[in-house]
């Protein structure tokens, strides 16, 4: 099986794979490309692959199983949800738990798929210098040059890459069987190349609640009662209800504008937007999207909100 779950970075999967087969394992890996590029994918195979008796990952084994099901004592995900980047103290307590030795395996993995500041770089730095014989690191960042260049200099980088048009085509056709052409087109360009961004294009427009299509079709046709009419359907709305289908409304206008400048939309509805509206009038409401996100953010009323919007895009 090797690395084929990881689409597309044939040089990055073949060497490592002839690295990993002469037992070269190194105690500090960083991962690193965009969002949606395959991290967590590699990140999993790469931890499968070093504790699988064969050294790449067969995927059929009890341990690789356990390792792609999360369940494996000793593949340690570090990780705060609480915060944006990964509190010091935490990093402090899984530096301890690096000398307690394997569970079950000749390694013990820690997966650090959040930014660290440069406190908790600090921190790491520390176990990084000396780490114990079994200890393994999988650091997982879209910006290398975040990091403090005594830690990139610790690591082996495995950096990931834009996969070619065809394979990210196939594999968005399987994924979405029922996807239009034209927005196949607009996921793969907008995506930069990297797949998880163009699934996530496909399935936010396919996942539109009712008020984002009566949104479009009042701001194309210039309908202010149908926009009322939406706009006081959302007046009961809790705050982060609204901020996030207001924010879907702002990416479906951005797409509107792509689609004037050349690009192949990547839902009709931008499409219809992009013909009936001029791009000044479509950048204005962006502007009163984006004051009226601002607005529920700092604790003005639902009410008050889609007030003002009823108003501004009429």
């Amino acid at each position: 099986m090797s690395f084929d779950r990881l689409l597309g970075n044939e040089r990055l999967k073949e060497n490592l794979t002839q690295s990993l087969r002469k037992g070269r394992i190194s105690h500090f890996y960083l991962i690193s490309g965009p969002q949606g590029s395959g991290k967590h994918t590699l990140a999993k195979l790469l931890s499968a692959a070093i504790l699988c008796g064969s050294h790449e990952p067969c995927l059929s084994c009890t341990v690789c199983r356990k390792v792609m099901e999360n369940t494996h004592p000793d593949v340690i995900t570090v990780e705060d949800p609480e915060h944006k980047n990964v509190a010091v103290k935490i990093v402090r307590q899984f530096r301890e738990d690096v000398f307690v030795r394997p569970n079950e395996a000749e390694y013990k993995i820690y997966l650090l798929p959040q930014e660290l500041g440069i406190e908790g770089q600090n921190a790491l730095l520390k176990i990084l210098e000396e780490p114990p014989t079994y200890g393994v690191f999988i650091l997982l960042t879209d910006n290398p040059e975040k990091l403090l260049p005594t830690i990139r200099s610790r690591c082996t980088e495995l950096k990931l890459t834009a996969l070619p048009q065809n394979i990210l085509r196939s594999a968005l056709q399987k994924d979405f069987p029922d996807a239009a052409e034209p927005a196949l087109s607009a996921a793969i360009l907008r995506s930069g190349g990297f797949l998880g961004q163009a699934r996530a294009i496909l399935a936010d427009a396919q996942d539109y609640p009712p008020q984002t299509t009566q949104f479009a079709e009042s701001f194309a046709k210039k309908d202010a009662l149908l926009l009322l009419q939406t706009m006081v359907s959302m007046e009961k709305w809790k705050r982060d209800q609204l901020v996030e289908v207001l924010s879907q409304w702002v990416e479906l206008l951005e797409g509107a504008l792509a689609c004037r400048a050349g690009m192949p939309a990547a839902h009709p509805l931008a499409a219809n937007i992009s013909t009936a509206r001029s791009a000044d009038q479509v950048r204005n409401a962006i502007s009163c999207l984006q004051k009226s996100i601002d607005y529920a953010q700092r604790n003005i009323s639902v009410a008050a909100v889609c007030g003002y919007l009823s108003w501004a895009l009429r």
